[in-house]
């Protein structure tokens, strides 16, 4: 997948990976690319410094913990995040189906 195809929704990707419980930077990449079926594979350039971003603006919490001998910092989502998630899904729905509307063939015109 083209990264520019991914351009103003990894912030909603990884909120939405988040959303079933805290995981560290790795696990967040892995299950991208898992729920994807492959077609997401992210660099962590791209994903760390989203996450940092999302811990900015309060929709993400981190910690450090201790997995396996190793230091890791998990993420889980906040409250504020679950509100921004929803709002991302509420959005999602109405570009997809406009932007369906002229790219699908079969959708059915929009009523006024």
């Amino acid at each position: 997948m083209k990264g520019q195809t991914l351009h103003g929704h990894l912030d909603a990707l990884l909120l939405a990976v988040l959303e079933d419980g805290a995981l560290h930077g790795y696990a967040i990449i892995e299950a991208l690319r898992v729920r994807s079926g492959g077609s997401l594979d992210l660099p962590t350039g791209t994903t760390y410094p989203a996450l940092r971003r999302l811990e900015r603006a309060g929709y993400v919490a981190s910690s450090w913990h201790t997995v396996n001998g190793r230091e890791r910092r998990t993420y889980q989502l906040t409250d504020a995040g679950r509100r921004a998630l929803a709002g991302e899904r509420a959005g999602w729905r109405e570009f997809s189906s406009t932007v369906g509307r002229f790219l699908n063939p079969d959708a059915p015109p929009a009523t006024a």
